[in-house]
């Protein structure tokens, strides 16, 4: 697995712990630096720094444009997926967006439910179409 799919996937366990554990994702972070077993990516700092930073509108974009959803009914683990995926379509200039897709769809397929890979995708495009006027 590239290194870049295993600092995701790290970040995405990141931030699913911190919301388990009602920690803060910073807090979990700097617990998994300092245990260093195994060693945190820096990419997976930049991934969960990015959606701490960027958490407030990543979650209104998620809540407003999951149809049927809230972010509160969607499982844990597809609502971390979705933010670090959403976080590197929207802020990440230097991921491609389809790379940013397919690497959220591929961790869904891995760490979440059946249905999650298409949930995934299908949010996670929708947003691309309106990326031009979801920023400033």
């Amino acid at each position: 697995m590239p290194a870049r799919s295993k600092a995701r996937k790290r970040a995405v366990d990141v931030l699913y712990e911190s919301e388990l554990r009602d920690r803060r994702p910073l807090t979990t972070l700097a617990d998994r630096i300092e245990l260093a077993d195994p060693p945190v990516p820096e990419y997976t700092s930049r991934l969960v720094e990015g959606v701490v930073e960027h958490a407030e509108r990543l979650d209104e974009l998620l809540a407003a444009h999951a149809q049927g959803w809230t972010l509160e009914r969607m499982a844990p683990v597809d609502r971390n997926i979705l933010r670090v995926g959403a976080y590197e379509l929207l802020y990440a200039d230097d991921v491609p967006d389809a790379v940013a897709i397919s690497e959220a769809v591929r961790l869904a397929r891995e760490l979440a439910g059946e249905e999650s890979p298409a949930f995934v995708n299908g949010l996670l495009a929708h947003l691309l179409e309106l990326k031009p006027t979801l920023l400033p």
